[in-house]
């Protein structure tokens, strides 16, 4: 058998190293598909000239499609036979990835647990991408629920790791050259609020929302080259939970932060991500809204140029956020189907 069948969960050993294939050049054109599949408007992934007069040596790629680029290596090894994608943790941008940067990308294994169904189990990685000199570009942690192939299958060696419920921002500082405030244009950038405008606890309705199509949301996961199935094969997909395709998760993500712009234009670079759930799946024909609170400002040492908003960012699906839904006891409002608690930059 010379296809690849994709792992199950007994198939996983803990403390293994996957080098992941496929390593992927960025280009420009992948900048305008992602542009126009998301709507992205951060002035200083849109712009040469921005990015150039503020610090940068050129437009950097946006900090999500960097991500899916890098998660998009791993499916075919972690996730392919995955039933869902539970959450993120200890997420670093450690530089910024410019169009013509060639990404791979290593996962290790560092937590198995099997269900008590015994049907499935949990795969905790480690996942990190690097750029064609070696140098890491982003490393993230996930969980995911993958199926077993054998019910009857033993694991050798279960564990769960404790992982940060938060980054340090310190660690998060030498993300990004460094800015000249003077030159951040804030009428180019959309918006006249700074670091200083936000306080923690302040919550911001994005207002807007974005219908997802089925054709577009494939057309995305492909550019990432991201094979699961549930997100493609709508035969299989009848005799699932949900009887049809799933929207990648990353697309909602992606769809929030590009909502997010209205009210948060400043934050302009992702920095680190704490924390995330899909809480829900989201499918085609529905309409994403989004809303985030202001979790905690924190200022850099060494750094008077910019400080980190630490961010917590609230999909819904078919329900505008003027309420801001949110959790509701020990679940959430039906309509949430993301909550992503990150760190982002923004000019002081």
């Amino acid at each position: 058998m010379k296809t690849n069948p994709g792992r199950f969960f007994e198939d996983f050993r803990l403390g293994e190293t996957i080098r992941h294939a496929t390593p992927r050049t960025v280009t420009t054109g992948d900048v305008a598909l992602y542009t126009a599949l998301y709507g992205p408007r951060f002035a200083v992934q849109s712009s040469d000239a921005f990015a150039r007069a503020i610090g940068f040596p050129q437009s950097p790629l946006d900090d999500l499609l960097t991500f899916h680029v890098v998660f998009g290596k791993t499916v075919p090894d972690i996730s392919l036979n995955a039933l869902a994608n539970l959450g993120y943790a200890e997420g670093g941008f450690r530089r910024p990835v410019y169009p013509g940067e060639t990404l791979s990308t290593v996962s290790e294994v560092i937590g198995l647990k099997e269900s008590s169904n015994r049907q499935t189990g949990v795969v905790y990685v480690r996942s990190v991408g690097s750029d064609a000199a070696g140098e890491t570009v982003l490393s993230y942690c996930r969980w995911v629920l993958v199926r077993k192939r054998d019910p009857e299958a033993k694991i050798a060696e279960e564990h769960v790791p404790s992982l940060a419920k938060v980054v340090a921002p310190a660690d998060l500082a030498g993300a990004i050259p460094p800015i000249d405030r003077a030159a951040y244009d804030l009428d180019l950038a959309g918006s006249p609020y700074r670091f200083g405008d936000y306080n923690a606890g302040e919550r911001i309705d994005h207002v807007d929302g974005m219908t997802v199509e089925e054709a577009e949301h494939q057309i995305a996961t492909r550019l990432f080259q991201n094979t699961a199935k549930v997100h493609f094969d709508a035969f299989a997909t009848k005799e699932t939970r949900f009887g049809r395709r799933l929207i990648y998760g990353g697309h909602v993500i992606s769809l929030a932060r590009a909502l997010s712009f209205n009210g948060l234009a400043n934050a302009f670079a992702i920095a680190g991500i704490n924390a995330g759930r899909h809480v829900a799946p989201l499918f085609a024909g529905d309409t994403v809204y989004a809303w985030s609170e202001v979790v905690e400002t924190a200022d850099l040492a060494g750094r008077d140029d910019v400080g980190l908003l630490r961010l917590r960012t609230v999909a819904t699906k078919n329900q505008p956020c003027g309420a801001f839904p949110d959790k509701q006891g020990e679940g959430y409002d039906p309509a949430v189907i993301l909550d992503l608690d990150y760190w982002a930059f923004m000019p002081k």
